[in-house]
């Protein structure tokens, strides 16, 4: 598979951004965080966990946009398809860019206009926050407006090739789900269990694995979000990982459950329960539904199987450059659903205070016909048999 993207999509997004900009009158947007100026300009790396140095992309009405990013980083952004590309020695506590940005601004726009943001949910500024007020301040001409409709709109519909990196990222976490059963012992630790797990993964093909969480518990699990402990396995007990594993920039998210030894009656038709509830969810994703009725259906499937839903807020959410991404599949979210969409379908099912069950698939939205990026868990719950030493 061809790594990155091409130099013709990278230019589509723009010009739809821009087509979007102008229909809401916004000038400019200034874009500073490592998903939207990668969705625009192709640029991959991992450098962003450093939080010292703030990157900027001013992305014009009209042409291309203007990156404005630390010198460290010239070699490696001279590989994207921007010719405009500027820097300065950073860390610079006094100024950190910010004059480029304003004169980049003033270039593509001239002396007052509207500047686009993303200022909404799951959005965040990446940059300190003195300097944008001083930002702000040096264009007083200037309107500062929120455009995580426009960069929201964009990002949730997916090319091929964007699917294409998500499937793989799926397949390569699928095969390690698959040796799993086949290596566990009865002296496996849950920490002995991830280390193996994200090697597996790795060796599948995933670039990374940036997360991997999960728990355990008889006849259910309580925590689900902890880094995995020193427990050792036990007969009876539930087994969840939770995976979010990377290829070229982009995200797998899905679970599986494992019953150390038989599982209880209990925990097997939960099992089913949560399976038919991903079906259910899988048939009301359809374009031109919305994130809601995805939820209801799920949380209706759960109602009729004689489950108690848990109260998790959503049952899935979308996937791409990030481990979640918008919509929401909740109760309060009007998203209507698109052609392209990949969304994760995540119901969740409580058995007793304190013990309850999770299952995760991911899915395709399509005009034709939805279909699965992961390979859908087994119809009865895997098995693991402790093997001795």
């Amino acid at each position: 598979m061809d790594r990155g993207f091409s130099e013709a999509e990278l230019r589509g997004r723009v010009r739809l951004a821009q087509a979007r900009m102008a229909l809401a009158g916004i000038d400019a947007l200034l874009l500073t965080t490592e998903p939207e100026i990668r969705y625009f300009t192709g640029f991959l790396s991992d450098f962003w966990l450093s939080p010292t140095r703030p990157w900027y992309v001013v992305l014009p009405g009209s042409g291309e946009p203007v990156a404005i990013i630390p010198d460290i980083g010239k070699a490696a952004f001279a590989c994207t398809w921007l010719s405009d590309v500027r820097t300065w020695p950073s860390p610079d506590p006094d100024a950190e860019g910010v004059p480029f940005v304003c004169d980049a601004i003033r270039e593509v726009v001239g002396e007052a206009g509207v500047i686009g943001i993303p200022m909404g949910q799951e959005s965040h500024l990446r940059m300190p926050i003195e300097k944008f007020l001083w930002l702000r301040e040096t264009l007083s001409g200037f309107a500062f407006r929120d455009c995580t409709e426009i960069v929201k709109s964009l990002r949730m519909v997916k090319s091929g090739a964007e699917v294409a990196k998500i499937e793989s990222a799926a397949r390569a976490a699928g095969a390690a789900f698959g040796a799993l059963t086949r290596t566990t012992t009865e002296n496996d630790s849950e920490r002995d269990l991830f280390r193996r797990f994200k090697i597996a993964c790795l060796e599948a093909g995933a670039d990374d694995v940036p997360y991997l969480v999960g728990g355990t518990g008889t006849g259910g699990y309580d925590d689900i979000i902890s880094p995995p402990s020193g427990h050792r396995l036990r007969r009876g007990e539930v087994l969840l990982l939770d995976v979010g594993a990377r290829f070229d920039g982009y995200f797998c998210d899905f679970d599986r459950n494992f019953s150390v030894g038989p599982p209880s009656r209990e925990v097997a038709d939960a099992y089913t329960r949560l399976r038919e509830a991903v079906e259910a969810g899988f048939v009301a994703a359809r374009p031109g539904a919305t994130a809601r009725d995805v939820f209801l259906a799920i949380h209706t499937a759960i109602d009729r199987g004689g489950g108690s839903p848990l109260p998790t807020g959503r049952y899935g959410h979308g996937l791409g450059m990030q481990l979640t991404e918008w919509p929401s599949l909740s109760a309060t979210d009007a998203t209507m659903l698109e052609d392209g969409m990949v969304l994760t379908l995540e119901p969740c099912l409580s058995l007793a205070p304190g013990r309850y069950l999770v299952h995760e698939e991911i899915i395709l939205v399509s005009e034709t016909r939805n279909r699965y990026l992961t390979k859908p868990a087994p119809d009865d719950i895997p098995e693991i048999r402790l093997v001795r030493n």
